[in-house]
């Protein structure tokens, strides 16, 4: 894997009851499924995703090395985000903590790199602003019924109430009444501490996991039923951008979009494009998607500033004063540039910074600011080689403005394919709304206080970036589990839960979707595939699995497991297995 202005927008409406979604089901024995060539598709790092004409992609070969998957958002109504209020605090106590191993390598291009190998995604086209599901397999388990393929189970999604009864063909359950809100399962025995302990007894010894920490939870009590050593400060890798994006969920508008504007130089010809943070700006002809579903497009922007200017464009500046500080932080790496995880941070940029817009993990430019500018200047008729940094003239005339997708789904969106860049956009926003710079100390430091202001236990968390990125972070399994034991918990049992229940949708499916696409296919961890949704992380001794799963009573339960010191593909393997095994675990 290897990342505002608010707008006004009309006031979300009141709790509703939405259809119910689809749910995401991954088949038995999968066929295959030829995707017409003109989707967009989301490739690994060196792959063919360099073509502007994507290939056919078969879907899923689950024998092959690298398996690509389907991801498919449906639309869905806003929810409710009521206000945070009564506190809910987690009573975890951690045990004494291990010798922790030396740190990390300085190679976080291990991290998104290595993690998003194994996708393929094709964007379904985008909505208006509202929230939608990720479903993975979905689409493909209602093809496949065709061919024989049976599907059959519940799946995390529909105990939550993200979406119905799974697909099957013999015998078709009786029909599930739709779940009105999110919520997680209630129904069945629910598990025990004892029992829970006891079945992760033999995956948690694994040797490849190095230093391991972490906790489950039972989210419907906010009961711990297993913990080890939970309160130990590791490296949470991408896993740190759980803690961004819930900060975001707390503190901003969910409808809030970041808006890209040119305005009137101070010279007869000149324009300056204004930066608004929004990275996901794309550079694509209007139609076509990016790896950033959803995002505006430059060639609406050019076509404002051609009806408005009044006259040639000679001349392009950029403003990007909205940010402050450096473009990397402490701990990177700059020859993960070229590498393809990040682009020096600025507000604004075309494709995040990558050399092809449609591929995750391209080589990135070092001046993707400038690079916009020269983009709109070359589009306008002007001389790209005059353009350079500036500052827009106060008063000025805007001459056009476009704005992104809204924050519920660029959280998606940044969680599912582990986006760095986007991830730093967005924590800086949190530092904006605050009242403080947009730079890499304000935006991690204002994430910290806002979760902090929110009752969660920050002991030990140290945080450089709003990514995870750096080798400098440092999380505890005990807030990762606290933070999502939250977001699926029961509905009006904690107000915080509303606002933090966008983050279940932006977790990648086992073997389905965003960085656990080829994941979960071996016979130690094939049992949580469709029904473990979780966060990843992976740097170059560090793995992390932070998500949800479905035991075999019904019941969701939330777990954080933290591995340092473990190899990349041993590691990550051993973190599935235990995720697993509370798949298979009534645990009573």
């Amino acid at each position: 894997m290897n990342l505002t202005e608010q707008l006004p927008r009309p006031a979300v409406p009141p709790p509703a009851d939405p259809p119910t979604q689809p749910a995401v089901v991954v088949p038995a024995d999968p066929p295959t499924l030829r995707l017409p060539s003109e989707h967009t598709t989301k490739m690994p790092v060196n792959n063919d995703r360099a073509r502007q004409d994507p290939p056919t992609v078969q879907m899923p070969a689950m024998e092959a090395e690298d398996p690509p998957t389907v991801r498919v958002r449906v639309p869905r109504p806003a929810r409710p985000w009521p206000a945070a209020g009564a506190p809910q605090v987690d009573e975890n106590v951690p045990q004494p903590p291990p010798q922790l191993p030396p740190p990390p390598r300085e190679t976080p291009a291990e991290d998104e790199h290595h993690e998003e190998q194994p996708e393929v995604e094709v964007p379904a086209q985008r909505r208006g602003g509202r929230k939608l599901v990720l479903l993975g397999f979905a689409l493909v388990a209602v093809v496949a019924l065709g061919a024989g393929a049976v599907f059959g189970g519940p799946t995390v999604l529909t105990a939550l109430g993200l979406g119905g009864p799974s697909t099957t063909t013999v015998p078709p359950p009786a029909p599930l009444a739709p779940t009105p809100q999110l919520r997680p399962a209630t129904t069945g025995t629910a598990p025990t501490s004892d029992g829970v302990k006891a079945a992760l007894a033999g995956p948690a010894s694994s040797p490849a996991l190095g230093t391991l920490t972490g906790s489950v939870v039972d989210p419907t009590t906010g009961s711990t039923l297993w913990d080890s050593n939970s309160g130990t400060p590791l490296t949470p890798a991408s896993a740190g951008k759980l803690l961004t994006t819930s900060a975001a969920l707390l503190s901003l508008d969910p409808q809030t979009r970041f808006t890209t504007t040119v305005v009137a130089g101070s010279e007869p010809g000149t324009v300056v494009l204004v930066g608004g943070g929004d990275p996901t700006l794309s550079s694509l002809p209007v139609g076509k998607e990016s790896v950033y579903p959803g995002a505006a497009h430059l060639d609406d922007l050019v076509a404002q500033v051609r009806k408005a200017a009044g006259g040639p464009v000679r001349k392009v500046l950029v403003d990007t004063s909205r940010y402050t500080g450096d473009g990397m932080a402490p701990g990177w790496d700059s020859n993960d540039i070229a590498g393809g995880s990040w682009s020096p941070i600025s507000p604004v940029m075309l494709d995040g910074g990558r050399s092809k817009p449609t591929e995750q993990d391209p080589p990135r430019t070092p001046t993707p600011d400038l690079d916009a500018a020269k983009e709109l200047a070359k589009r306008l008729g002007a001389d790209p080689a005059q353009s350079a940094k500036g500052s827009a003239p106060s008063g000025s005339a805007v001459l056009g403005s476009v704005s992104s997708a809204p924050l519920t789904d660029l959280v998606d969106n940044l969680l599912e394919i582990s986006d760095n860049v986007l991830a730093e956009a967005v924590g800086r926003e949190v530092a904006r709304s605050a009242g403080d710079p947009a730079s890499f100390s304000s935006g991690s430091q204002a994430v910290l206080k806002v979760l902090r202001d929110n009752k969660f236990d920050l002991t030990g968390v140290t945080m450089v970036d709003g990514s995870g990125l750096s080798t400098n972070d440092r999380v505890t399994s005990k807030l990762l589990s606290s933070i999502l034991t939250v977001a699926a918990g029961p509905d009006g049992g904690d107000p915080r839960t509303a606002k933090l229940r966008p983050l279940l949708n932006g977790l990648p499916v086992a073997g389905g979707t965003g960085t656990l696409a080829s994941r979960y296919k071996d016979a130690n961890s094939v049992a949580g595939k469709g029904l473990v949704r979780a966060k990843t992380g992976t740097l170059s001794n560090v793995n992390t699995l932070a998500g949800v799963v479905l035991d075999t009573e019904g019941r969701v339960l939330v777990f954080a497991l933290m591995s340092n010191g473990s190899n990349i593909d041993s590691g990550r393997a051993a973190l599935d297995v235990l995720a697993a095994t509370l798949r298979g675990c009534g645990c009573h």
